[in-house]
């Protein structure tokens, strides 16, 4: 799958580094508009354990950032999640590789879907539950603090949703796009991503959103419907030197 140059996607930069946002979303993240549910040390950032999975650092080619993602971890030996590219330094062993692509909206119509229903916090047993049976990736009892979420529902069972995640200057994702395994095909997740979309539009972002590499499917339903790949994406599992770190925990 080569890797398209979306136009518009070539600035603003970071002033830090010259990279486009998009190059680090969960750092610009965390660092930005979901600053305040951010657990930091110095460089390195991660959302609560029961929100997201997400944690970033401000550059992988840094030493300084990984030693402060070792503190943020916990003690020596911790392991972290980390969206960055598929090399640690020395002294960390990496557990797990896992490949996405990042694409965002070039062509795609939004309007609101009428017969969705906002969902909050009331809603997350369901949403956990339906999550639990569609797998459309990480969904924690307090993702649902990340931004806005549209369920379908008939005969007042949720059979349908998706809603945002990370959020950063001037882009949101959508994610948590899932369908009833009875329900697919009916069109559900096309009309939740434009309602969803539509939202994010209606506030000055641009939609944009993650899938895994392999799920082919879901990539070229995204296409079709006017999302453009930009990039290829990485994340490591990975543990923390077994040796001594800079003091210092995370902070809010």
């Amino acid at each position: 799958m080569p890797v398209t140059t979306v136009p518009g996607t070539t600035g603003p930069a970071t002033a830090d580094t010259g990279a486009h946002v998009l190059d680090n979303a969960a750092w610009a993240a965390l660092t930005g508009p979901h600053a305040h549910l951010a657990e930091r040390v110095g460089r390195a950032a991660r959302y609560p354990v029961d929100v997201s999975p997400f944690t970033a650092i401000a550059d992988p080619a840094d030493p300084g950032a990984w030693q402060d993602l070792a503190t943020l971890a916990g003690p020596p030996g911790s392991t972290t999640p980390v969206t960055a590219t598929g090399t640690a330094p020395e002294g960390w062993e990496i557990l797990e590789r896992g490949h996405g692509v990042q694409l965002v909206a070039t062509a795609l119509r939004t309007e609101p879907a009428p017969d969705a229903v906002e969902l909050g916090p009331e809603d997350v047993p369901e949403m956990l539950d339906l999550v639990a049976r569609t797998r459309p990736g990480p969904f924690l009892p307090r993702t649902v603090a990340l931004g806005r979420y549209l369920g379908l529902r008939q005969d007042g069972r949720l059979i349908a949703m998706a809603g945002e995640r990370l959020r950063l200057p001037g882009w949101t994702e959508i994610s948590a796009v899932c369908t009833d395994a009875e329900q697919r095909g009916r069109g559900h997740a096309t009309r939740l991503v434009r309602a969803v979309a539509h939202g994010i539009e209606q506030r000055g972002d641009t939609p944009f959103l993650h899938a895994a590499a392999e799920n082919t499917r879901a990539i070229a339903l995204y296409e079709s419907l006017g999302f453009t790949l930009r990039r290829r994406t990485a994340f490591l599992l990975v543990r923390t030197p077994a040796g001594p770190v800079l003091d210092g925990g995370p902070q809010r």
